[in-house]
């Protein structure tokens, strides 16, 4: 489903996000990648939804080589990725129900359809009776359900996250993480960023290390 073959990401001034990286996940599976601040983790997941472009090597996501995807095609591109972030990246002057319905709206998608759509999403997060609510009035663990609602109603092949667990108390974070698994279960692929290892160890699955953008070591799941 997400290959790196050989993939470096060099930004203006010569600093090497990513070095030579090379590594795979299949479909559907729920893969971590960790390491320290600045290893390249949040770069890694900005290559797969196409924020960022190679400067050496190709990213295939879904048979789809990015290098080869015009830019007036990335937002149809986008669209088979969700993607969840640490702050949320809510917009509070809409309500819970408009953010969630955003990317359904960019898509042209009927008042009818993403109304259905919405509406399972957030029944699915435990949201639903908060459709109304603006998400300022909202607790950190609802903020960050709005968000995993908004990436996962376009039906994502592959959900991407990026640390979105790092402003949470241990319960919250592993409330997030049984979300993210049950979407695993039925067939999405995950890659997530995350520097809490003891969290990771707990869920029991495969784990991609990087260290100054270089991959530095696999651990497959126990469980």
């Amino acid at each position: 489903m997400i290959q790196f073959d050989n993939v470096t990401k060099r930004f203006p001034g010569g600093q090497e996000a990513i070095s030579g990286l090379s590594l795979s996940v299949d479909k559907g599976e729920m893969v971590f990648v960790t390491g320290h601040s600045g290893a390249g983790k949040s770069t890694l997941l900005r290559l797969i939804a196409l924020i960022e472009r190679p400067t050496s090597g190709n990213v295939i996501v879904d048979n789809q080589n990015t290098r080869r995807v015009k830019s007036r095609r990335i937002p149809a591109y986008r669209r088979q990725i969700g993607m969840v972030f640490q702050n949320h990246m809510l917009l509070y002057d809409r309500s819970v129900y408009d953010n969630v319905a955003l990317p359904l709206v960019i898509a042209g998608l009927s008042d009818r359809d993403a109304g259905r759509r919405v509406r399972a999403a957030l029944d699915q997060l435990g949201l639903l009776h908060k459709e109304k609510r603006n998400p300022q009035t909202l607790s950190a663990g609802e903020q960050q359900r709005v968000g995993i609602a908004r990436a996962i109603v376009t039906r994502p092949k592959v959900l991407i996250a990026d640390e979105p667990t790092g402003n949470l108390d241990p319960d919250l974070s592993l409330e997030v993480m049984r979300i993210f698994r049950r979407f695993n279960e039925v067939g999405v692929t995950l890659l997530i960023a995350s520097h809490d290892i003891s969290l990771i160890d707990r869920l029991g699955c495969r784990r991609i290390a990087l260290e100054d953008g270089k991959l530095q070591e696999e651990a497959e799941p126990w469980l």
